[in-house]
């Protein structure tokens, strides 16, 4: 059995390609999935597609609707999300993300450090898990094979 995991976070450094190596591995049959990790072609492609826009509101409104698409037909076809929140970068999509995923009764995994543990205590709350590593979250999908 293949799970597919959409794996929501910040774009901003390889955590994702952490994952997947880690998954490889240790031999999981996991499919990833994951928002545009590609920061001009998410900020733009509301203008891509639509054309141009008549000011940053309008652009920025355009590329949310199109990008939320995205995000919520990978997320309705994905098994399991994990969703990583690091202390380095704003962490709202995070948030909305692992919002949506529990909101949609999707098995949810947070990864977050201890720092975090006080912000995010009523979404761990939510969630099926809360751990603070991605090799931690690895091992609760690791033990859905056992």
């Amino acid at each position: 059995m293949e799970l597919t995991v959409y794996l929501a976070g910040q774009i901003h450094d390889n955590w994702r390609e952490q994952v997947e190596e880690i998954a490889k591995q240790k031999n999981l049959p996991l499919t990833f999935v994951a928002p545009q990790t590609n920061h001009e072609r998410s900020d733009h492609i509301g203008e891509a597609i639509l054309g141009e826009q008549p000011g940053k509101v309008y652009k920025d409104d355009a590329a949310s609707d199109i990008n939320n698409l995205r995000t919520q037909v990978l997320m309705q076809k994905s098994d399991v999300v994990i969703a990583l929140f690091g202390e380095q970068y704003k962490q709202w999509n995070t948030a909305m993300d692992a919002s949506a995923a529990i909101t949609m009764n999707k098995p949810t995994i947070i990864v977050r450090p201890t720092s975090l543990i006080h912000p995010l205590k009523e979404l761990s709350n939510k969630a099926n898990v809360t751990v603070e590593t991605v090799e931690q979250a690895l091992d609760v999908l690791a033990y859905i094979y056992e």
